[in-house]
C-alpha cells in the first residue's frame, strides 16, 4: 500500500497540517492539535510506501523531530524531487507541475503563503485563510500522483477499472493537462475540517528548513 503525503508548518516550523492520500481510505488531513503520533500512525496504517517531494529532507524528518514518528524506519521513502534529480529533471514542485501541465487551483501560492494563511487563521480566527490552506495542501498531496506517474511512471492501481481495453495513455511528458480525481471524482469538495486547538507557534532553537524545494 502506498501513501502520498505533504505537510504544512508556522513560522516557527511546527507543523500545522499534514495531508496523506492513499487509494484504500481517499484523503485525509490531520490539522493542528489532531497531529499526534497515535492518529498519524493510524493513518498510514500498513503503508508500505510513503511517496512526497522533498520528504527526505523536510517532512519526513520534522515529523520524526516534532511527532516522534520516524516514517523511515516503518516503510520505503519515495521522494520524488531525489527521482527527478535522478533523470536530471530540474526545478521545485510548482515549476514542475506547470512544465507537465499538471492542473492547481492554488496557483501561485508557495509555502511561505502556507505560512502567512497559519499565521492568519490562528491569530485571528480566519477561516477563509484556513480553508484556503487546506485547498492548497490538498493539491500539493494529490498533485504528487500526476508527477509520480510521468517521472516515475508507477502511480495507482485503480486506473481504467472499467475500461480495460482502453488504449495506452500519450506521453504526459509532453505538457497535456492531466486530470487529478480521487475516490469522488474531479470535482468532489474538500472534506469537512474542524481543527483541533494547537498552541501558539513557538520559536525553537533550531534553524527551520525552508519549506520547499517546492516554491
Amino acid at each position: 500500500m502506498k501513501a502520498y503525503l505533504d505537510i504544512e508548518t508556522c513560522a516557527g516550523g511546527q507543523v500545522t497540517v499534514v495531508g496523506i492520500y492513499r487509494e484504500d481510505r481517499g484523503f485525509t488531513q490531520l490539522v493542528g492539535g489532531e497531529i499526534t503520533d497515535v492518529r498519524l500512525w493510524d493513518a498510514l496504517d500498513g503503508v508500505e510506501v510513503v511517496c512526497t517531494f522533498n520528504g527526505d529532507r523536510f517532512d519526513l524528518p520534522i515529523l520524526e523531530r516534532q511527532v516522534r514518528v520516524d516514517l523511515r524506519a516503518q516503510m520505503r521513502s519515495l521522494d520524488l524531487l531525489r527521482e527527478c534529480r535522478t533523470h536530471k529533471i530540474k526545478g521545485g514542485l510548482k515549476r514542475l507541475e506547470q512544465r507537465f501541465g499538471i492542473a492547481r487551483a492554488t496557483r501561485g501560492m508557495n509555502g511561505w503563503d502556507a505560512v502567512r494563511l497559519w499565521a492568519r487563521y490562528e491569530q485571528e480566527g480566519d477561516r477563509d485563510a484556513l480553508q484556503l490552506l487546506l485547498d492548497y495542501n490538498r493539491e500539493d498531496v494529490m498533485n504528487l500522483i500526476a508527477l509520480e506517474r510521468i517521472v516515475v511512471g508507477v502511480g495507482l492501481e485503480l486506473e481504467q477499472a472499467e475500461e480495460p481495453a482502453a488504449p495506452p495513455r500519450r506521453n504526459e511528458r509532453q505538457g497535456r493537462q492531466v486530470e487529478l480525481f480521487g475516490p469522488d471524482g474531479p470535482d468532489a469538495p474538500m472534506p469537512p475540517c474542524s481543527p483541533a486547538p494547537l498552541a501558539p507557534c513557538q520559536h525553537p532553537g533550531e534553524a527551520m528548513p525552508g519549506p520547499e524545494e517546492k516554491p
